[in-house]
């Protein structure tokens, strides 16, 4: 059983930007429900309006790997935001990393190398959800990598998901270290996510989804943003050649 961490954060454009990194992850989490896949979401960060500044999920079930291994990379929006009075046009952008879950014998993990820090959970705009300090933030020394998970949840269970996020983050870094031909495209996925080459581009008002790569489009946008991806994961896992994960 195939199990991926995919993370997704929002890019440029302020609240919009949020409102479409939430419109994502609900896209990817429906996709997921009708693939029989299981998903836990293992930390998230919350606007006031209902979007999310990013959000980190584990999703895992047969054939995930393929399935979502082409959704890493910028992904742009175009239409006009719930909060826009004027009917203009808004561009805007989340980022969408997708990380292969490794076998706990892949990734050795020295317990002297990390440093705790306990926190408060925090709901959206930043007010506290939660009075005793049940999240975690992580930090793996020798490589300086660090992690969080503050889910409303009790506090071993942010530590596991917050050690979940932290395993495929090294297990990346040592695919990287492991592998130099592995592209820059592939190398920017992690860390800030902050890419200027798009993937996909959703245009609302032209009702049109276009993937950059394959320079393909699909319509009725409001059917794939609801969970129905099958036909441009299908497209991509089969016209798509890479080795991004």
């Amino acid at each position: 059983m195939d199990s991926i961490i995919l993370e997704i954060r929002a890019g440029a454009g302020g609240e919009e930007a949020a409102m479409f990194a939430d419109d994502l992850y609900n896209m990817y989490a429906k996709y997921a429900n009708s693939q029989g896949w299981k998903q836990m979401i293992l930390d998230s960060s919350p606007t006031e309006i209902g979007g999310i500044k990013q959000i980190i999920f584990e999703i895992k079930g047969e054939g995930v790997l393929a399935k979502l291994k082409n959704e890493g990379g910028v992904h742009r929006v175009q239409r006009v935001p719930k909060t826009e009075k004027s009917n203009r046009i808004h561009t805007s952008t989340a980022s969408v990393a997708v990380l292969e879950k490794p076998a706990e014998s892949d990734v050795t993990i020295n317990p002297s190398d990390l440093k705790f820090d306990f926190f408060k959970a925090s709901g959206a705009g930043g007010q506290n959800v939660n009075k005793r300090q049940t999240a975690i933030r992580i930090t793996h020394i020798p490589s300086g990598l660090i992690v969080a998970s503050q889910v409303e949840r009790g506090l071993e269970e942010n530590r596991r998901a917050a050690m979940l996020i932290l395993q495929a983050r090294l297990f990346e870094q040592q695919r990287f270290k492991a592998d130099s031909a592995l592209t820059q495209e592939r190398r920017s996925q992690i860390g800030t996510g902050d890419r200027s080459e798009k993937i996909r581009t959703y245009n609302f008002p032209q009702d049109r989804i276009t993937d950059h790569r394959v320079e393909k489009s699909w319509h009725n946008i409001e059917k794939i943003m609801n969970g129905h991806l099958e036909k441009i994961a299908d497209y991509l896992q089969e016209n798509l050649k890479n080795d991004k994960i």
